[in-house]
C-alpha cells in the first residue's frame, strides 16, 4: 500500500507541473475510475486508488486469482481532450509494480442523449508480470452512448495489438439512480448505476499468454506447444465471450466519490485450457476530482 501512496503522489505532481490541460470529463478507465457520463465545464482533473479481487480483461482471467491495487491520474480538456496514466500492483507478487497505463482521447457530444469517446492506450508491463492482459499492448477504443432515458446503452470497440491481435466488441445497458436524500449533510448523496454486458471478439490474446508463460504454466496445463495449432485457430474466431452484471454503489460528494462494486461474470466459448468459470469480482475505488 505504501507503493501505491507514493506511485499516486508523484503521478498527480508530475502531471500537474507539466504542459497545461482543459478537461471536461471523468474518462470512461471501467476498471478504476468511474464513468459518470456527465460533462464538467472547466478545466478538471481526477487521482484515485483502488482495489480488485481479480483481474480481469475482456471477459477472460489468469490460471489464479490475482487480487490488485490500480492508481490513476487523469486530466480533461473543456474541449473534450483527456489524458491519463495509471499502474496497477497485483498483491502477493514479485514486481513492485505490474503494469502502467499511459493513454489520451477525446470527448464528443453529437446530441443532448448521443455521445462517444475515442482513445488509446498503451499498456507497458514487468518482465514478471502473471496477468494475462499482459499478452497485449496497444488498445484503439470507440465507444458511443445513447441515453434512452429508461436505458443507457454503450456499443465499444477495441481493437488490440502488439503481440497478439484482438477486436471485441461490447454491448453495455444501464440505468443511472441517484437518491434524492442526503446521508450526512445537503452536498452528498448516494448513486447505483447497474449494468448489463455482453463481450463478443477473439481471443488469440489468451494463445499468446500460454506460450510467454510456458515455464510457469506447464504445471497448470495451460501451455499450448503448437502456436498455429487447433487451439490458435479457434482462438482466432470472433465469438461471444463473456456475460455479465455489475452493481455499483458509490458515495458522492462536490469533489470526491467512494464507490464498491460487485459483477458477475460468465465466461463462454473458452478455448485453449484457461478453464475460466463463472465468477464474482469485488471492486474498491476511491477518487478525487479537482477543479
Amino acid at each position: 500500500m505504501r507503493y501505491f501512496g507514493a506511485l499516486l503522489f508523484i503521478m498527480l505532481c508530475n502531471v500537474l507541473n507539466a504542459a497545461p490541460f482543459k478537461p471536461a470529463l471523468i474518462a470512461y478507465r471501467d476498471n478504476y475510475a468511474v464513468d459518470t457520463g456527465a460533462i464538467v465545464k472547466k478545466n478538471s482533473a481526477s487521482a484515485g486508488i483502488s482495489y480488485g479481487s481479480d483481474a480481469l480483461f475482456f471477459g477472460r482471467t489468469g490460471p489464479i486469482k490475482y487480487p490488485f491495487m490500480a492508481a490513476d491520474v487523469i486530466f480533461n480538456y473543456k474541449s473534450g481532450f483527456f489524458v491519463y496514466g495509471s499502474a496497477l500492483k497485483v498483491l502477493g507478487y514479485k514486481p513492485v509494480v505490474d503494469e502502467v497505463d499511459v493513454g489520451g482521447g477525446y470527448f464528443y457530444r453529437l446530441s443532448k442523449k448521443f455521445t462517444g469517446t475515442i482513445s488509446y492506450t498503451r499498456f507497458i508491463f514487468n518482465n514478471e508480470s502473471e496477468i494475462i492482459k499482459s499478452a497485449s499492448s496497444n488498445d484503439i477504443n470507440f465507444k458511443n452512448s445513447y441515453d434512452w432515458k429508461y436505458l443507457k446503452t454503450s456499443i465499444i470497440a477495441d481493437y488490440l495489438f502488439g503481440k497478439s491481435y484482438d477486436f471485441f466488441t461490447t454491448i453495455s445497458n444501464s440505468k443511472y439512480f441517484e437518491s434524492n436524500f442526503s446521508v450526512f449533510d445537503d452536498t452528498d448523496y448516494l448513486s447505483i448505476n447497474p449494468t448489463f454486458n455482453i463481450i463478443l471478439g477473439t481471443q488469440n490474446f489468451v494463445q499468446r499468454y500460454s506460450i510467454d508463460h510456458q515455464y510457469q504454466l506447464q504445471a497448470d496445463n495451460i501451455y499450448i506447444r503448437n502456436e498455429n495449432g487447433e487451439h490458435a485457430r479457434s482462438n482466432a474466431k470472433f465469438n461471444v465471450l463473456n456475460y455479465s452484471f455489475k452493481v455499483p454503489l458509490a458515495y458522492n460528494r462536490p469533489h470526491y466519490t467512494l464507490e464498491a462494486s460487485w459483477r458477475y461474470s460468465m465466461p463462454v466459448n473458452v478455448e485453449g485450457t484457461l478453464k475460466n468459470h463463472r465468477e464474482s469480482f469485488f471492486n474498491f475505488t476511491f477518487y478525487y476530482v479537482f477543479y
